[in-house]
């Protein structure tokens, strides 16, 4: 990135949007500060070597100028009441709906998802991270100045979370398992958002550091697809363990890391009476632990052929302790945890 100074100047506006969306106290300069992200990824997604970036980068760009387009439309609609500020006191509920929708379109959550698997199957890893994680920033921070505990919320919250979990079963590409988890987990965000902003903060810091690990080890081995992980050297077995209880961990399984952000979002939704919709999301997100475990269990469980000899281990040492000391953070993070935050 420090070799192209174009993609560093991109990267800062990248940032720069999602400062501006978050900070502002107005939805214009909320929807000034999406715009701006939004014409800084593009120019990061597109690559001229590859027509399938290309691709992508058209897919999103349409889909985000229409979500731009009707976050627009309902924030002006919404001024006639309260002069651009982000109250809502007095709005109709279907015009709160419509900016909502707006924003779950632009992080790709259900049932606004059409767009993020396919997009994600044309982008590398960096800019598929990204698209997981950074993206979702200002269309959370938003979103959680509208939202409150109402039937359209748990709608979109229980949609998210099984769409997530049965769209990822029947897939083979590991950019479109990553996205229906994406989608899986913006739906435990969606319900954080319902609590408040430090839960949905927490929740996605997690996330955040988990992705960040397994992105990383598929990147540094060039992967792709399911098969792929047949591959993985067996010179490193305590990397493969890492690994596979790093998907664990992302799938909330006790006793791993991944488990802390959704037993304070079970916790706390029990406190609050939200029995039914817990329960649901617990069900649910059971149906990502397949993918997880299948993806797991080519990587560590399955016997595959070694080369004897070849251009060897492309994973640098430093890189591997890199990943190696993640994935050991998100697998055994837990036992730690009780020190960091002795609140808990």
């Amino acid at each position: 990135m420090l070799n192209h100074p174009t993609r560093l100047l991109f990267y800062l506006t990248l940032m720069t949007g999602t400062l501006i969306s978050v900070s502002s106290n107005s939805w214009l300069g909320g929807w000034l500060g999406l715009e701006i992200n939004l014409l800084s990824f593009i120019p990061l997604m597109s690559n001229l070597n590859n027509q399938f970036a290309t691709e992508a980068a058209l897919k999103y760009f349409l889909t985000q100028a229409l979500a731009s387009s009707i976050l627009l439309f309902g924030a002006l609609t919404l001024s006639l009441n309260t002069q651009f500020t982000f109250s809502t006191l007095g709005s109709p509920s279907v015009l709160n709906a419509l900016i909502s929708s707006s924003l779950l379109l632009k992080m790709g959550a259900a049932p606004f998802h059409f767009w993020l698997p396919g997009v994600m199957e044309g982008l590398d890893w960096v800019n598929s991270l990204i698209l997981m994680t950074w993206q979702k920033i200002a269309p959370l921070m938003l979103i959680s100045y509208l939202w409150a505990p109402e039937p359209f919320a748990f709608v979109i919250i229980i949609l998210c979370i099984s769409i997530g979990s049965i769209g990822g079963v029947n897939q083979t590409s590991l950019r479109r398992i990553m996205a229906y988890s994406s989608i899986n987990h913006t739906g435990w965000l969606l319900s954080a958002v319902l609590l408040g902003e430090s839960f949905w903060l927490t929740y996605f810091g997690f996330y955040s550091l988990l992705s960040t690990s397994l992105v990383l080890l598929f990147h540094s081995h060039q992967l792709t697809h399911l098969n792929q992980l047949f591959g993985i050297p067996m010179s490193s077995p305590l990397l493969k363990l890492a690994f596979f209880c790093n998907l664990l961990s992302l799938g909330g399984l006790p006793p791993f890391l991944g488990f802390l952000p959704k037993w304070i979002i079970i916790q706390s939704l029990v406190a609050q009476n939200f029995y039914a919709l817990v329960t649901t999301m617990v069900l649910l997100t059971l149906g990502t632990l397949y993918f997880y475990l299948r993806m797991g269990y080519a990587a560590f469980v399955f016997t595959h052929s070694s080369p004897k000899w070849g251009p060897g281990n492309l994973f640098s040492p430093q890189l591997q302790a890199l990943t190696l000391g993640l994935l050991s953070l998100s697998a055994l993070g837990l036992i730690f945890m009780p020190l960091v935050l002795p609140a808990l």
